[in-house]
């Protein structure tokens, strides 16, 4: 297993290195056939008088997934203990949900002709980033079905998380509502609406032309 620990506003001493490894092993001891690569990034405010709060942020590879933690107090130390203590539970819950579709019954799908793929996807657009890039990620995205889209949401800790949707082959976003439930984002076609179907119900937040969005019910998995 491979671990990368990495500070922001913070030396990495030896001390601190050795507590993190300790802590990160003993919380993936019982994953480590599904894990490849565990990164830690350990942060601490620029201006502890305005923000005292440091940060532990743990992102586990496993088997094309990712499993993330982040968690945050007074103490790094502190920090640390309560991410490895998620980050296993959150493992745990990745082996209990792929264990439980490995026993599910096999479905019969149907084979979708290949779509034809546009030449040139930017045409005469270049590409452009904001002036000012915080932090830029990298991560594979294989095509994934909404329902697989959200369970990977639950295993990031994030509000967010972006997917390539295998029906119908584009980039969406599958987001926390804050009322309550699940929401996504998807590229706007046509006139800008979008039928919703097999119970999604369709609706626009936006008027700039850019995207559209609709409510997403979860159904039910096997245990």
């Amino acid at each position: 297993m491979k671990l990368v620990i990495q500070g922001k506003n913070i030396e990495i001493t030896d001390s601190l290195r050795e507590y993190v490894t300790s802590k990160i092993e003993k919380a993936v001891s019982h994953y480590q056939s599904l894990t490849t690569e565990v990164d830690v990034h350990l942060s601490v405010a620029k201006n502890p008088r305005i923000n005292s709060k440091q940060t532990a942020e743990v992102t586990i590879y496993v088997n094309g997934s990712i499993v993330r933690a982040e968690e945050g107090s007074e103490s790094l130390y502190a920090s640390i203990d309560l991410v490895a203590d998620k980050i296993s539970r959150q493992l745990r819950k990745y082996k209990e949900k792929r264990q439980a579709q490995s026993q599910a019954p096999v479905k019969t799908v149907e084979v979708l002709s290949d779509q034809p793929v546009a030449p040139d996807l930017l045409q005469d657009r270049s590409p452009t980033l904001p002036s000012q890039v915080l932090r830029t990620k990298y991560f594979a995205m294989p095509p994934m079905t909404t329902q697989e889209a959200l369970e990977q949401l639950e295993l990031v800790d994030h509000d967010f998380y972006m997917f390539l949707n295998s029906e119908t082959g584009e980039i969406n976003v599958i987001y926390e509502r804050n009322h309550g439930g699940y929401g996504v984002i998807q590229p706007r076609k046509g006139n800008g609406h979008t039928n919703g179907k097999n119970g999604k119900t369709a609706h626009h937040d936006d008027t700039n032309g850019h995207s559209s969005e609709y409510e997403y019910v979860p159904q039910a998995t096997h245990a």
